[in-house]
């Protein structure tokens, strides 16, 4: 009697165990089926409907994780084929000129994706869209006075590739426009660094002459303020980005007012050394080393100085100088 009970419930726990595992497979079957139902529906919108096929590949994934190993093939499938989706949604918002704010978020989608299922190619092409779309959103803000938004677009290209140079050059650009002399030396010295590691002295010259001539002219106008050491502070940068007689020149000039005369006699000659044209360009520099000589106490030297200042604006005071010194 006991021997026939316990093989009731030994046949009973058997029946329970075969529908458990008949139920279990038929749940993992209809869990594939809904994957493969996911999966066609992207592929039939890929050329047509990027954005639905995205869709759809993405619930292939996500499906594909809770069924397991049986639909492990059709996930590799979509996670392959998901960053470019990503990719082309972005291409064709920039090519089809969609508004910049659009095209980043796309662009930034396929570049989540591609981290996310580890497609370093589609990343490195989704960055360059990016990289386009900020640079043309700094265009925009340019165009409206909003430096500030231009700067920080300027400053996300350069986060995604520090190498950008044209963003380096334009932020300086922006600070010179500014009058911001602290933050264009430091972004210019940054871009002409670049230039020389690129060996590109086309470009080399063309910011060193930029930053020169607005260093330059800053020293001028502390000059003729007055305010001599700010002055000479602008024209030693200046002097960085190479030799101008015109830096030279107010070197002289400054240093001429602040009564060091052998610096003074030394710039005035380094930017007549300099000067090409006829007597009435070199005055200037000659009525300078004739302030430094007559500062020195070379009276002589100073007369013919003044002599040879004696031209166009120069000519006046170097006649009154060659009187008060009693010139012959």
């Amino acid at each position: 009697m006991i021997n026939k009970m316990k093989l009731r419930n030994s046949i009973k726990a058997i029946s329970f165990l075969v529908v458990f595992v008949f139920s279990t497979t038929t749940i993992k079957a209809q869990g594939r089926n809904d994957v493969i139902k996911a999966y066609n529906e992207g592929a039939s919108v890929v050329q047509t409907d990027p954005q639905a096929a995205i869709k759809a590949f993405e619930n292939v994934v996500s499906l594909s994780k809770q069924v397991g190993d049986s639909a492990a093939d059709l996930r590799q499938k979509a996670i392959k084929v998901l960053p470019s989706l990503y990719y082309n949604v972005a291409s064709n918002a920039f090519t089809g000129k969609k508004p910049t704010s659009e095209i980043i978020q796309a662009a930034k989608n396929a570049v989540a994706a591609a981290e996310k299922y580890d497609n370093t190619s589609i990343k490195q092409n989704a960055d360059i869209i990016l990289v386009k779309a900020y640079n043309n959103m700094a265009g925009e803000y340019f165009s409206k006075d909003d430096y500030k938004g231009a700067i920080a677009s300027f400053d996300s290209v350069l986060m995604i590739n520090p190498d950008y140079v044209s963003a380096i050059y334009n932020k300086a650009l922006i600070y010179l426009k500014q009058a911001n002399s602290d933050d264009f030396e430091k972004t210019i010295d940054l871009y002409i660094v670049k230039m020389k590691a690129g060996n590109d002295e086309a470009k080399l010259k063309q910011a060193s002459t930029l930053a020169l001539g607005y260093f330059r002219a800053s020293g001028s106008k502390s000059d003729q303020a007055n305010k001599l050491d700010e002055a000479l502070s602008f024209l030693n940068k200046a002097a960085k980005y190479g030799d101008d007689k015109d830096m030279f020149y107010y070197f002289a000039e400054v240093y001429n007012k602040q009564k060091n005369f052998d610096k003074a006699l030394d710039y005035s000659k380094k930017g007549l050394a300099l000067e090409t044209g006829d007597v009435e360009p070199k005055a200037k520099f000659y009525f300078q080393i004739a302030l430094a000589q007559e500062g020195k106490g070379q009276t002589a030297e100073a007369c013919e100085s003044f002599k040879n200042s004696s031209y166009g604006v120069f000519a006046a005071p170097s006649k009154v100088k060659r009187a008060n010194l009693k010139c012959k």
